[in-house]
Protein backbone atom coordinates (compact mmCIF):
# COMPACT_ATOMS: atom_id res chain seq x y z
CA UNK A 1 0.00 0.00 0.00
CA UNK A 2 1.57 3.20 -1.24
CA UNK A 3 0.99 6.24 1.52
CA UNK A 4 3.96 8.33 0.47
CA UNK A 5 2.87 12.19 1.16
CA UNK A 6 4.40 15.92 0.46
CA UNK A 7 6.74 16.71 2.05
CA UNK A 8 5.97 18.76 5.65
CA UNK A 9 8.10 21.41 6.33
CA UNK A 10 11.55 21.22 5.79
CA UNK A 11 10.35 17.71 3.77
CA UNK A 12 9.49 16.21 6.96
CA UNK A 13 7.61 12.88 5.82
CA UNK A 14 6.12 9.53 7.07
CA UNK A 15 4.30 6.94 5.18
CA UNK A 16 3.68 3.80 5.84
CA UNK A 17 4.46 0.93 3.34
CA UNK A 18 4.76 -2.99 4.02
CA UNK A 19 6.28 -5.34 1.29
CA UNK A 20 9.15 -8.02 0.73
CA UNK A 21 12.63 -7.71 2.25
CA UNK A 22 15.61 -6.45 0.88
CA UNK A 23 18.95 -6.08 2.36
CA UNK A 24 22.96 -5.77 1.10
CA UNK A 25 25.22 -8.22 0.82
CA UNK A 26 26.45 -11.28 2.81
CA UNK A 27 28.17 -10.20 5.60
CA UNK A 28 31.44 -11.06 8.27
CA UNK A 29 31.64 -9.44 11.99
CA UNK A 30 33.56 -6.30 11.69
CA UNK A 31 36.14 -6.80 14.23
CA UNK A 32 36.66 -4.02 17.16
CA UNK A 33 34.46 -1.73 16.35
CA UNK A 34 33.00 0.92 18.07
CA UNK A 35 30.16 3.58 18.27
CA UNK A 36 32.79 6.03 18.80
CA UNK A 37 35.13 7.29 21.68
CA UNK A 38 32.44 7.15 24.03
CA UNK A 39 31.70 3.47 23.29
CA UNK A 40 34.92 2.03 22.52
CA UNK A 41 37.53 -0.71 24.35
CA UNK A 42 34.62 -1.72 27.00
CA UNK A 43 35.83 -3.78 29.37
CA UNK A 44 34.15 -7.42 29.37
CA UNK A 45 31.65 -7.87 32.25
CA UNK A 46 30.57 -10.95 33.92
CA UNK A 47 29.84 -14.47 32.47
CA UNK A 48 26.94 -13.41 29.50
CA UNK A 49 23.90 -14.26 30.09
CA UNK A 50 22.46 -15.66 26.89
CA UNK A 51 18.22 -15.95 27.28
CA UNK A 52 16.64 -18.07 24.72
CA UNK A 53 14.79 -15.47 22.64
CA UNK A 54 13.16 -12.20 22.58
CA UNK A 55 10.16 -11.10 20.66
CA UNK A 56 9.72 -7.90 18.47
CA UNK A 57 8.10 -5.17 19.27
CA UNK A 58 11.10 -5.55 22.36
CA UNK A 59 8.94 -2.29 23.34
CA UNK A 60 4.80 -2.16 22.34
CA UNK A 61 4.56 1.34 23.07
CA UNK A 62 4.92 5.00 20.72
CA UNK A 63 8.67 5.43 21.31
CA UNK A 64 9.97 6.86 17.62
CA UNK A 65 13.20 8.29 16.35
CA UNK A 66 14.82 6.89 18.32
CA UNK A 67 18.64 7.16 19.04
CA UNK A 68 20.56 4.30 21.25
CA UNK A 69 24.29 4.13 22.68
CA UNK A 70 25.64 1.89 25.38
CA UNK A 71 27.38 3.10 28.26
CA UNK A 72 29.39 0.80 30.35
CA UNK A 73 27.05 -2.21 30.91
CA UNK A 74 24.00 0.13 30.73
CA UNK A 75 21.66 1.24 26.94
CA UNK A 76 20.10 4.15 27.29
CA UNK A 77 17.73 5.43 24.09
CA UNK A 78 15.97 9.08 23.31
CA UNK A 79 12.79 8.89 21.42
CA UNK A 80 10.62 12.01 19.81
CA UNK A 81 7.40 13.05 22.13
CA UNK A 82 6.42 16.23 19.74
CA UNK A 83 3.94 18.24 22.33
CA UNK A 84 4.32 16.25 25.18
CA UNK A 85 6.16 17.60 28.35
CA UNK A 86 8.51 16.69 29.37
CA UNK A 87 10.05 15.83 26.07
CA UNK A 88 12.72 13.85 25.13
CA UNK A 89 12.30 10.27 27.05
CA UNK A 90 15.35 8.71 27.70
CA UNK A 91 15.32 4.81 28.23
CA UNK A 92 17.40 2.41 29.88
CA UNK A 93 18.40 -1.56 29.63
CA UNK A 94 20.52 -3.42 30.75
CA UNK A 95 19.65 -6.13 27.79
CA UNK A 96 18.84 -4.25 24.93
CA UNK A 97 15.15 -6.06 25.15
CA UNK A 98 13.78 -4.95 28.52
CA UNK A 99 13.21 -1.52 29.11
CA UNK A 100 12.44 1.21 31.56
CA UNK A 101 11.98 4.93 31.49
CA UNK A 102 14.23 6.97 33.27
CA UNK A 103 13.54 10.53 32.87
CA UNK A 104 13.53 13.41 30.02
CA UNK A 105 16.02 15.51 29.04
CA UNK A 106 13.77 17.97 28.10
CA UNK A 107 12.27 19.00 31.40
CA UNK A 108 10.00 21.82 29.93
CA UNK A 109 8.95 22.74 26.70
CA UNK A 110 10.12 26.62 27.24
CA UNK A 111 10.06 27.11 23.04
CA UNK A 112 7.18 29.93 23.17
CA UNK A 113 3.92 30.50 24.77
CA UNK A 114 2.39 27.98 22.16
CA UNK A 115 3.50 24.92 24.33
CA UNK A 116 1.92 26.53 27.33
CA UNK A 117 -1.80 26.54 25.18
CA UNK A 118 -1.11 30.02 25.75
CA UNK A 119 -2.84 31.96 22.72
CA UNK A 120 -1.42 28.94 20.68
CA UNK A 121 -0.88 25.22 20.12
CA UNK A 122 2.04 23.39 19.88
CA UNK A 123 0.38 19.88 18.63
CA UNK A 124 3.00 18.35 16.00
CA UNK A 125 5.49 20.88 16.67
CA UNK A 126 8.61 20.72 19.78
CA UNK A 127 10.68 17.47 20.05
CA UNK A 128 11.30 15.38 16.71
CA UNK A 129 14.15 13.56 15.75
CA UNK A 130 16.82 14.24 17.79
CA UNK A 131 20.17 12.84 19.44
CA UNK A 132 21.58 11.15 22.82
CA UNK A 133 24.96 10.91 23.33
CA UNK A 134 27.47 10.44 26.47
CA UNK A 135 31.33 12.20 26.64
CA UNK A 136 33.58 9.90 28.59
CA UNK A 137 35.66 13.08 29.34
CA UNK A 138 33.42 14.30 31.33
CA UNK A 139 31.11 12.00 32.11
CA UNK A 140 27.73 14.06 30.78
CA UNK A 141 25.09 13.13 29.03
CA UNK A 142 24.11 15.19 25.75
CA UNK A 143 20.42 15.44 23.99
CA UNK A 144 20.74 17.71 21.26
CA UNK A 145 17.45 18.47 18.87
CA UNK A 146 16.00 21.23 16.89
CA UNK A 147 12.44 22.91 17.65
CA UNK A 148 10.57 24.81 15.12
CA UNK A 149 12.93 24.62 12.34
CA UNK A 150 14.35 28.09 14.03
CA UNK A 151 17.11 26.83 15.95
CA UNK A 152 19.25 24.04 18.28
CA UNK A 153 19.15 23.42 21.90
CA UNK A 154 21.76 21.58 23.51
CA UNK A 155 20.48 20.00 27.29
CA UNK A 156 23.07 17.90 29.43
CA UNK A 157 23.19 15.96 32.61
CA UNK A 158 25.49 13.45 34.81
CA UNK A 159 22.55 11.15 35.02
CA UNK A 160 19.96 10.57 33.09
CA UNK A 161 17.43 10.50 35.64
CA UNK A 162 18.80 14.45 35.67
CA UNK A 163 18.52 17.01 36.34
CA UNK A 164 19.17 17.91 32.83
CA UNK A 165 19.55 21.81 32.11
CA UNK A 166 19.76 23.60 29.09
CA UNK A 167 23.65 23.76 27.66
CA UNK A 168 23.10 26.27 25.02
CA UNK A 169 21.26 27.28 21.73
CA UNK A 170 22.81 27.27 18.21
CA UNK A 171 21.39 29.56 15.87
CA UNK A 172 21.49 26.56 12.96
CA UNK A 173 18.79 24.04 13.20
CA UNK A 174 20.06 20.77 13.08
CA UNK A 175 17.28 18.70 11.41
CA UNK A 176 17.24 15.40 12.39
CA UNK A 177 20.39 15.47 13.66
CA UNK A 178 22.99 12.84 15.31
CA UNK A 179 25.59 13.86 17.71
CA UNK A 180 28.88 11.79 17.62
CA UNK A 181 31.64 12.01 20.32
CA UNK A 182 34.89 11.81 18.10
CA UNK A 183 37.85 9.66 19.59
CA UNK A 184 39.84 12.90 20.29
CA UNK A 185 36.66 14.55 22.53
CA UNK A 186 35.11 16.66 19.13
CA UNK A 187 32.07 16.91 19.14
CA UNK A 188 30.26 16.59 15.64
CA UNK A 189 26.85 16.57 14.36
CA UNK A 190 25.05 15.56 10.94
CA UNK A 191 22.02 16.64 10.15
CA UNK A 192 19.44 17.93 7.46
CA UNK A 193 17.01 16.40 4.94
CA UNK A 194 18.38 15.21 1.01
CA UNK A 195 20.92 17.66 1.71
CA UNK A 196 23.04 16.39 4.62
CA UNK A 197 25.70 18.15 6.49
CA UNK A 198 27.96 17.91 9.08
CA UNK A 199 29.26 20.76 11.57
CA UNK A 200 31.78 20.76 14.56
CA UNK A 201 31.13 22.12 17.48
CA UNK A 202 33.53 23.81 20.18
CA UNK A 203 35.01 22.02 22.48
CA UNK A 204 32.44 23.51 25.50
CA UNK A 205 29.35 22.41 23.06
CA UNK A 206 28.05 25.74 23.11
CA UNK A 207 28.65 27.32 19.75
CA UNK A 208 29.06 25.78 15.93
CA UNK A 209 32.61 25.97 14.68
CA UNK A 210 31.59 25.13 10.93
CA UNK A 211 29.75 23.29 8.83
CA UNK A 212 29.54 21.94 5.34
CA UNK A 213 27.30 19.99 3.03
CA UNK A 214 28.69 16.68 2.75
CA UNK A 215 26.21 14.61 0.82
CA UNK A 216 23.61 15.04 -1.50
CA UNK A 217 20.98 12.50 -1.94
CA UNK A 218 20.17 10.93 -5.55
CA UNK A 219 16.80 11.44 -7.18
CA UNK A 220 16.90 7.82 -7.75
CA UNK A 221 16.86 7.07 -3.32
CA UNK A 222 14.27 9.98 -2.59
CA UNK A 223 14.20 11.70 0.74
CA UNK A 224 16.98 10.73 3.94
CA UNK A 225 16.89 12.17 6.70
CA UNK A 226 16.88 10.91 10.65
CA UNK A 227 20.86 11.37 10.94
CA UNK A 228 22.86 8.81 13.71
CA UNK A 229 26.53 9.67 13.47
CA UNK A 230 29.26 6.79 14.09
CA UNK A 231 33.17 6.77 14.27
CA UNK A 232 33.90 2.25 14.25
CA UNK A 233 37.47 0.92 12.77
CA UNK A 234 37.86 4.91 12.13
CA UNK A 235 35.40 5.35 9.32
CA UNK A 236 33.01 7.60 9.58
CA UNK A 237 28.96 6.21 8.85
CA UNK A 238 26.08 8.44 8.60
CA UNK A 239 22.82 6.45 9.32
CA UNK A 240 19.86 7.37 7.24
CA UNK A 241 16.43 6.91 7.01
CA UNK A 242 14.33 6.95 3.52
CA UNK A 243 10.79 7.60 5.13
CA UNK A 244 9.31 5.40 5.75
CA UNK A 245 10.27 2.26 3.96
CA UNK A 246 14.27 2.49 3.93
CA UNK A 247 17.67 2.80 5.77
CA UNK A 248 20.91 3.82 3.97
CA UNK A 249 24.45 4.05 5.70
CA UNK A 250 27.06 6.83 4.37
CA UNK A 251 30.80 5.67 4.71
CA UNK A 252 33.65 7.88 4.71
CA UNK A 253 37.22 7.28 4.79
CA UNK A 254 38.54 10.57 5.04
CA UNK A 255 36.99 12.09 8.25
CA UNK A 256 34.00 13.22 9.31
CA UNK A 257 33.48 15.96 5.92
CA UNK A 258 33.96 13.43 3.91
CA UNK A 259 33.77 12.73 0.79
CA UNK A 260 31.02 9.66 1.81
CA UNK A 261 29.89 6.94 -0.26
CA UNK A 262 26.33 5.55 0.11
CA UNK A 263 24.75 2.18 0.46
CA UNK A 264 21.62 0.87 0.89
CA UNK A 265 20.93 -0.86 4.10
CA UNK A 266 17.49 -2.30 3.49
CA UNK A 267 14.00 -1.01 1.62
CA UNK A 268 10.65 -2.44 1.78
CA UNK A 269 11.39 -5.21 4.34
CA UNK A 270 8.72 -6.98 5.64
CA UNK A 271 8.34 -6.11 9.26
CA UNK A 272 7.59 -8.21 12.63
CA UNK A 273 4.24 -6.18 13.57
CA UNK A 274 1.44 -7.68 10.98
CA UNK A 275 -0.09 -4.84 9.29
CA UNK A 276 2.47 -2.79 10.53
CA UNK A 277 5.46 -0.73 8.35
CA UNK A 278 8.99 -1.08 7.58
CA UNK A 279 10.96 -0.93 10.03
CA UNK A 280 13.76 1.96 9.78
CA UNK A 281 14.74 4.86 11.52
CA UNK A 282 16.94 4.36 14.96
CA UNK A 283 20.32 3.33 15.58
CA UNK A 284 23.51 1.09 15.77
CA UNK A 285 24.97 0.21 18.76
CA UNK A 286 27.40 -2.67 20.17
CA UNK A 287 27.39 -4.81 23.38
CA UNK A 288 29.67 -5.69 25.68
CA UNK A 289 30.75 -8.83 23.52
CA UNK A 290 31.58 -6.45 19.96
CA UNK A 291 27.86 -8.07 18.49
CA UNK A 292 26.22 -5.38 17.04
CA UNK A 293 22.48 -4.81 17.27
CA UNK A 294 19.98 -1.78 15.06
CA UNK A 295 16.82 -0.47 17.09
CA UNK A 296 14.65 0.53 14.53
CA UNK A 297 10.90 2.07 14.96
CA UNK A 298 7.49 0.43 13.29
CA UNK A 299 5.22 2.30 11.98
CA UNK A 300 1.89 0.88 13.70
CA UNK A 301 -0.87 3.22 14.24
CA UNK A 302 -3.06 3.88 15.79
CA UNK A 303 -0.64 2.91 18.59
CA UNK A 304 1.90 4.91 17.11
CA UNK A 305 5.76 4.17 16.41
CA UNK A 306 7.47 0.83 18.44
CA UNK A 307 10.74 -0.11 18.58
CA UNK A 308 11.79 -3.17 16.73
CA UNK A 309 15.44 -5.13 17.37
CA UNK A 310 17.15 -6.89 14.95
CA UNK A 311 21.06 -7.98 14.91
CA UNK A 312 23.45 -6.66 12.56
CA UNK A 313 26.74 -7.97 10.85
CA UNK A 314 29.12 -6.35 8.87
CA UNK A 315 30.36 -7.15 5.30
CA UNK A 316 34.73 -8.06 5.23
CA UNK A 317 34.81 -3.62 3.64
CA UNK A 318 33.13 -2.07 6.24
CA UNK A 319 28.73 -2.10 5.63
CA UNK A 320 26.35 -3.00 8.24
CA UNK A 321 24.11 -5.79 7.10
CA UNK A 322 20.77 -6.32 8.93
CA UNK A 323 20.30 -10.04 10.01
CA UNK A 324 16.75 -11.39 8.23
CA UNK A 325 14.34 -14.15 8.98
CA UNK A 326 12.65 -15.62 5.78
CA UNK A 327 13.05 -12.87 4.25
CA UNK A 328 12.11 -10.09 6.70
CA UNK A 329 12.95 -8.57 9.93
CA UNK A 330 12.16 -11.51 12.81
CA UNK A 331 9.51 -11.93 14.55
CA UNK A 332 11.93 -13.22 17.22
CA UNK A 333 15.69 -13.57 17.24
CA UNK A 334 18.64 -15.64 20.19
CA UNK A 335 18.44 -12.59 23.03
CA UNK A 336 21.90 -10.90 22.78
CA UNK A 337 24.18 -12.18 25.10
CA UNK A 338 25.46 -9.53 28.08
CA UNK A 339 26.28 -9.83 31.53
CA UNK A 340 23.83 -10.78 33.98
CA UNK A 341 21.26 -7.49 34.64
CA UNK A 342 22.00 -5.78 38.00
CA UNK A 343 18.60 -5.52 38.66
CA UNK A 344 14.91 -5.79 36.76
CA UNK A 345 13.17 -2.80 35.12
CA UNK A 346 10.77 -0.84 36.10
CA UNK A 347 7.58 -2.28 34.06
CA UNK A 348 5.90 0.22 31.95
CA UNK A 349 2.41 -1.30 32.88
CA UNK A 350 0.98 -1.85 36.39
CA UNK A 351 -0.58 0.16 39.15
CA UNK A 352 0.65 4.02 40.32
CA UNK A 353 -0.91 5.56 43.33
CA UNK A 354 1.00 8.97 42.67
CA UNK A 355 3.19 8.38 45.86
CA UNK A 356 6.03 10.53 46.37
CA UNK A 357 6.65 14.02 45.07
CA UNK A 358 7.32 13.98 41.66
CA UNK A 359 5.14 12.31 39.06
CA UNK A 360 7.16 8.97 37.70
CA UNK A 361 8.04 9.24 34.23
CA UNK A 362 6.02 7.34 33.11
CA UNK A 363 3.74 9.72 32.74
CA UNK A 364 3.60 13.16 30.23
CA UNK A 365 1.49 16.38 29.84
CA UNK A 366 -0.39 17.35 26.49
CA UNK A 367 2.04 20.72 26.40
CA UNK A 368 3.22 22.58 29.42
CA UNK A 369 1.23 22.30 32.43
CA UNK A 370 0.36 24.98 34.80
CA UNK A 371 2.40 23.70 37.84
CA UNK A 372 0.41 25.52 40.40
CA UNK A 373 -2.88 23.28 39.57
CA UNK A 374 -1.90 19.52 40.08
CA UNK A 375 0.04 17.53 43.41
CA UNK A 376 0.91 14.56 43.96
CA UNK A 377 1.50 12.70 47.21
CA UNK A 378 -2.11 11.73 48.57
CA UNK A 379 -2.64 10.33 44.73
CA UNK A 380 -2.87 12.51 41.54
CA UNK A 381 -5.05 16.02 42.68
CA UNK A 382 -6.27 17.96 39.11
CA UNK A 383 -7.20 21.29 39.60
CA UNK A 384 -9.18 22.97 36.86
CA UNK A 385 -6.52 24.73 34.94
CA UNK A 386 -8.68 26.26 31.92
CA UNK A 387 -12.05 27.28 31.18
CA UNK A 388 -12.74 25.79 27.89
CA UNK A 389 -15.29 23.65 26.09
CA UNK A 390 -12.49 22.03 24.14
CA UNK A 391 -10.46 19.55 25.73
CA UNK A 392 -7.42 20.57 22.67
CA UNK A 393 -6.91 23.55 24.88
CA UNK A 394 -7.55 22.75 27.92
CA UNK A 395 -4.49 22.53 30.70
CA UNK A 396 -3.06 19.79 32.67
CA UNK A 397 -4.07 16.94 30.74
CA UNK A 398 -1.88 14.33 31.69
CA UNK A 399 -0.69 11.40 29.62
CA UNK A 400 -0.03 7.77 29.32
CA UNK A 401 1.27 5.44 26.57
CA UNK A 402 -0.88 2.76 25.54
CA UNK A 403 0.78 -0.75 25.83
CA UNK A 404 0.01 -2.84 22.80
CA UNK A 405 -1.42 -4.77 21.05
CA UNK A 406 -3.96 -4.00 23.39
CA UNK A 407 -4.56 -2.21 27.00
CA UNK A 408 -6.78 -1.41 29.64
CA UNK A 409 -6.37 2.10 31.63
CA UNK A 410 -8.56 1.44 35.17
CA UNK A 411 -8.44 5.11 37.31
CA UNK A 412 -10.42 5.43 40.72
CA UNK A 413 -11.80 8.90 40.19
CA UNK A 414 -12.56 11.14 43.11
CA UNK A 415 -15.08 14.06 42.17
CA UNK A 416 -16.37 15.28 44.99
CA UNK A 417 -14.81 18.56 44.79
CA UNK A 418 -15.88 19.54 41.29
CA UNK A 419 -17.87 22.35 40.71
CA UNK A 420 -20.79 23.45 38.49
CA UNK A 421 -19.51 23.16 34.41
CA UNK A 422 -16.19 21.20 35.14
CA UNK A 423 -15.61 17.78 33.31
CA UNK A 424 -13.25 15.36 34.40
CA UNK A 425 -12.26 11.69 33.01
CA UNK A 426 -10.42 9.10 31.24
CA UNK A 427 -9.63 9.81 27.41
CA UNK A 428 -8.51 8.00 24.76
CA UNK A 429 -6.40 11.28 23.10
CA UNK A 430 -4.91 11.93 19.66
CA UNK A 431 -6.42 14.15 16.49
CA UNK A 432 -9.71 12.25 17.17
CA UNK A 433 -10.49 11.86 20.60
CA UNK A 434 -13.43 10.06 22.84
CA UNK A 435 -14.11 10.13 26.82
CA UNK A 436 -15.69 8.50 29.57
CA UNK A 437 -16.41 10.36 32.78
CA UNK A 438 -18.29 12.99 34.92
CA UNK A 439 -20.31 15.94 34.12
CA UNK A 440 -21.43 18.07 36.89
CA UNK A 441 -23.96 20.86 35.29
CA UNK A 442 -26.91 22.65 37.70
CA UNK A 443 -25.67 21.04 41.16
CA UNK A 444 -26.20 17.36 39.12
CA UNK A 445 -23.76 15.00 38.61
CA UNK A 446 -23.82 12.44 35.64
CA UNK A 447 -21.55 9.65 34.10
CA UNK A 448 -20.90 10.13 30.45
CA UNK A 449 -19.45 9.22 27.33
CA UNK A 450 -18.29 11.54 24.51
CA UNK A 451 -16.39 11.40 21.43
CA UNK A 452 -16.36 13.42 18.17
CA UNK A 453 -13.42 15.60 19.65
CA UNK A 454 -11.57 16.32 16.92
CA UNK A 455 -8.71 18.17 14.56
CA UNK A 456 -7.88 19.20 10.94
CA UNK A 457 -5.05 19.09 9.24
CA UNK A 458 -3.82 22.22 10.30
CA UNK A 459 -4.03 20.60 13.88
CA UNK A 460 -7.57 23.16 15.11
CA UNK A 461 -10.13 22.11 16.53
CA UNK A 462 -13.22 21.20 14.46
CA UNK A 463 -15.09 19.05 16.80
CA UNK A 464 -15.62 19.93 20.56
CA UNK A 465 -16.96 16.85 21.20
CA UNK A 466 -20.72 14.93 21.51
CA UNK A 467 -22.41 13.14 24.14
CA UNK A 468 -23.32 10.02 22.97
CA UNK A 469 -24.20 8.05 26.47
CA UNK A 470 -24.67 9.09 29.95
CA UNK A 471 -25.76 7.40 33.32
CA UNK A 472 -26.28 8.56 36.92
CA UNK A 473 -23.52 8.19 40.05
CA UNK A 474 -24.05 8.78 43.62
CA UNK A 475 -21.61 9.37 45.61
CA UNK A 476 -18.22 10.25 45.23
CA UNK A 477 -16.03 8.10 43.86
CA UNK A 478 -16.02 6.29 40.69
CA UNK A 479 -13.80 3.83 38.46
CA UNK A 480 -13.48 4.58 34.40
CA UNK A 481 -11.99 2.14 32.53
CA UNK A 482 -10.82 2.49 28.53
CA UNK A 483 -9.43 -0.10 26.54
CA UNK A 484 -7.73 0.10 23.60
CA UNK A 485 -6.78 -2.16 20.85
CA UNK A 486 -3.73 -0.63 18.50
CA UNK A 487 -3.40 -3.55 16.67
CA UNK A 488 -1.99 -1.73 13.20
CA UNK A 489 -3.19 -1.92 10.14
CA UNK A 490 -7.29 -0.59 10.67
CA UNK A 491 -8.71 1.38 12.57
CA UNK A 492 -8.92 0.05 16.18
CA UNK A 493 -11.80 0.01 18.64
CA UNK A 494 -11.20 1.67 22.02
CA UNK A 495 -14.67 1.07 24.66
CA UNK A 496 -15.54 2.59 27.93
CA UNK A 497 -16.94 1.85 30.87
CA UNK A 498 -17.54 2.09 34.52
CA UNK A 499 -18.07 1.00 38.20
CA UNK A 500 -19.82 2.15 41.39
CA UNK A 501 -18.01 -1.12 43.60
CA UNK A 502 -15.07 -1.31 42.43
CA UNK A 503 -15.64 -5.01 40.61
CA UNK A 504 -18.60 -4.67 38.40
CA UNK A 505 -18.09 -2.38 34.75
CA UNK A 506 -20.92 -1.48 32.58
CA UNK A 507 -20.42 -0.73 29.29
CA UNK A 508 -20.88 2.97 28.41
CA UNK A 509 -21.28 4.39 24.61
CA UNK A 510 -20.87 2.82 21.66
CA UNK A 511 -17.04 1.58 20.56
CA UNK A 512 -14.86 4.48 19.50
CA UNK A 513 -13.42 3.62 16.31
CA UNK A 514 -9.36 4.77 16.67
CA UNK A 515 -7.92 5.78 13.33
CA UNK A 516 -4.94 4.82 11.53
CA UNK A 517 -3.21 7.96 10.05
CA UNK A 518 0.19 8.54 10.22
CA UNK A 519 -0.06 12.23 10.15
CA UNK A 520 -0.04 13.37 14.22
CA UNK A 521 2.92 11.23 14.13
CA UNK A 522 2.51 10.27 18.39
CA UNK A 523 -0.24 7.48 18.67
CA UNK A 524 -3.12 7.16 20.61
CA UNK A 525 -2.69 7.76 24.64
CA UNK A 526 -4.31 7.36 27.22
CA UNK A 527 -5.29 10.60 29.26
CA UNK A 528 -6.17 12.24 33.10
CA UNK A 529 -8.32 15.44 32.46
CA UNK A 530 -9.84 17.79 34.30
CA UNK A 531 -11.15 21.42 33.17
CA UNK A 532 -13.92 24.16 33.67
CA UNK A 533 -16.55 25.46 30.79
CA UNK A 534 -17.77 27.87 33.39
CA UNK A 535 -15.50 29.30 36.20
CA UNK A 536 -12.18 28.01 37.88
CA UNK A 537 -12.02 26.42 41.16
CA UNK A 538 -13.09 22.85 41.63
CA UNK A 539 -11.06 19.47 41.47
CA UNK A 540 -10.97 16.19 41.47
CA UNK A 541 -7.86 13.37 42.69
CA UNK A 542 -7.11 10.33 41.08
CA UNK A 543 -6.25 8.30 43.87
CA UNK A 544 -5.09 5.13 41.79
CA UNK A 545 -4.02 4.84 38.05
CA UNK A 546 -3.65 0.67 36.48
CA UNK A 547 -2.61 -0.30 33.20
CA UNK A 548 -3.36 -4.13 32.41
CA UNK A 549 -2.71 -6.17 29.67
CA UNK A 550 -5.23 -9.52 28.45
Amino acid sequence: MDMSCPHQHMGRRRALAAATGLVTSASLPLAGASRSAAASDFARGPALAAAAEYTNPVIWQDFADIDVIRVGGTYYASASTMHYSPGAPVLRSYDLVNWEIAGHAVPSLDFGAKYDLNGGRGYVRGIWASSLAHRPSNGTFYWLGQIDFARTYIYTATAVEGPWSRLSTISTPYYDAGLLVDSDDTLYVAYGNTTISVAQLSRDGRTQVRTQQVFSTPSSVGTLEGSRFYKINGQYYIFLTRPANGQYILKSSSGPFGPYTLRQVLLDLRGPIPGGGVPHQGGLVQTQSGAWYYLAFVDAYPGGRVPALAPVTWTSDGWPVVQLVNGAWGTSYPSPAVPTPPRQVTPMVGVDTFDGTTLKPRWEWNHNPDNTKWSVGNGLTLRTATVTNDLYWARNTLTHRIQGPSSTATVELDFSAMRDGDRAGLALLRDSSAWVGVKRDGGVTRLVMVNGLTMDGNWNTTGTGTEVASATVTGSRVRLRATADIRPGAARPGTFSYSTDGTNFVRLGPSFSMGNDWRFFMGYRFALFNHATQALGGAVRVPRFELSTP
